[in-house]
């Protein structure tokens, strides 16, 4: 299952999702204040937001369960670095989330203004948490070299990858 759903295949879509939703808020709070929209164009906002935080979440848990793989090849404090951005990026998301709840709750005035005005500035946030996670998840692979546990040689199956430390890999003529 790991080679089905691992943690390099899932990381894109809370990162798309990170890059267009301060647009996306943006452009609902602004065409909801001028009265284009009511106020039921924010639960689109409110869902693809809910989808941002998920996916994070799943990616942060796909990432935990490759950390032993990873290691192997990458220093731990290059990887803890990237864990540590990806939980901000997460439990932040999470936080605009409830945010966003906000005004789908209140009624109109101030305080629901406020949480709209509130939910988009953490959009931006979430945008920048996501910058940071998705950079130290970069330099893990490209600088740091992680993609090299995903490595398959040659004329072996995907299922197959040689374990550096496995000594029974040596010994294939036995089979």
């Amino acid at each position: 299952m790991d080679q089905l759903l691992f943690h390099p295949k899932v990381v894109h879509l809370p990162m798309a999702l990170a890059v267009l939703m301060p647009l996306v808020a943006g452009g609902a709070a602004f065409a909801w204040w001028r009265g284009w929209f009511d106020r039921r164009v924010w639960f689109i906002v409110f869902f693809l937001q809910a989808a941002l935080a998920g996916s994070g979440f799943v990616a942060m848990n796909t990432g935990e369960a490759e950390e032993e793989r990873v290691e192997e090849i990458v220093a731990e404090r290059y990887i803890e670095s990237h864990e540590e951005a990806a939980e901000g990026f997460v439990w932040a998301s999470a936080i605009v989330l409830a945010l966003m709840a906000l005004p789908l709750a209140l009624r109109e005035g101030r305080a629901r203004t406020a949480a709209v005005m509130g939910a988009c500035l953490g959009t931006l946030l979430v945008f920048g948490l996501g910058y940071r996670a998705g950079e130290a998840g970069g330099r893990l692979v490209y600088d740091h070299g992680a993609a090299q546990a995903y490595i398959v040689p040659e004329g072996a199956l995907p299922g197959d990858r040689i374990d550096p430390t496995d000594e029974s890999a040596d010994s294939d003529s036995d089979r």
